[in-house]
């Protein structure tokens, strides 16, 4: 008589565990580990194993989004996952004023977007995108440029009460705002925009989305495929909601939200800001 499917053992459940937490452990690259790249290609290979581990995953809350060489096991967290890292929670820990948290969660987003500034780099497996700190702050800063150009030809009013940040439109929250401040020894301020920037890339980098490679321009970045598919999903979930309940920018269908103008020519980037973004 024909036998049915092997039945599931401890061992295989320890296994697909085991994938999980290398997926867990976002710095980790499967080419760099024996175990993981075999457990690897027993997950493409082994379909009834392919689905222990998914089935691992989602009762720790998990999503896969994507198991491959390239990647891993590349997993985020759901809405109500013990995993989860809300960007509301992480902008609380980062400051307590209002106002900062806003901006922090605005460098999240404005460097999701120069990382990928068309869908098509969104769609591309084999595109990386490369940001600079100094670049991403001149970015924006453009950007609120041409906002209070648009709510001055609006007649909106321009001078809203300092002491009230949240009545103000983003822009002028980050127009306010030193790009440096000043120190004694020349350090950026945490509280400067490129302080709030370098923050946001440092906990990218050290989540495994971004990596560095220099110093240039306060210091530069290239993205990671986990943080290719981490931005594919945020576009249409609940982090990325939860960053839009800032008031930061509108997004609808993952379509990059920071754009370069028309008119490259008169961007007048600062000193030293480096390339906002470009393709390897």
């Amino acid at each position: 008589e024909p036998s049915g499917p092997a039945p599931v053992t401890p061992a295989d459940a320890a296994d697909a565990a085991r994938l999980v937490s290398f997926g867990l452990q976002p710095k980790l690259l499967p080419a760099r580990d024996a175990e993981y790249a075999e457990l690897l290609r027993r997950y493409r290979e082994d379909s009834a194993f392919a689905r222990l581990a998914d089935a691992v995953a989602t009762g720790l809350g998990l999503i896969v989004l994507e198991v491959s060489p390239r990647a891993g096991m590349a997993v985020t967290a759901a809405e109500d996952s013990v995993f989860a890292v809300r960007m509301g929670d992480y902008a609380r820990r980062a400051s307590s004023d209002a106002a900062d948290r806003f901006l922090h969660g605005l460098a999240h987003l404005a460097v999701a977007a120069l990382a990928f500034p068309r869908p098509e780099d969104l769609a591309d497996d084999m595109y990386i995108g490369r940001i600079t700190v100094n670049g991403v702050d001149a970015f924006v800063r453009q950007a609120c440029k041409r906002l209070e150009e648009r709510a001055e030809e609006q007649g909106d009013n321009t001078d809203p009460a300092t002491d009230a940040p949240g009545l103000e439109s983003g822009w002028r929250v980050y127009a306010r705002r030193s790009a440096t401040g000043a120190t004694k020894d020349a350090r950026r301020l945490a509280g400067s925009t490129t302080g709030i920037i370098g923050k946001a890339v440092a906990f990218l980098t050290d989540s495994g989305f971004l990596q560095r490679t220099g110093d240039d321009a306060g210091g530069a970045y290239r993205t990671t495929a986990r943080y290719q598919l981490q931005v594919r999903d945020m576009a249409g979930s609940a982090a990325m909601a939860e960053l839009l309940e800032l008031g930061v920018v509108p997004v609808t269908d993952g379509s990059a939200t920071l754009l370069p103008p028309p008119d490259a020519d008169d961007l007048e980037l600062a000193a030293d800001a480096g390339l906002p973004f470009h393709a390897s």
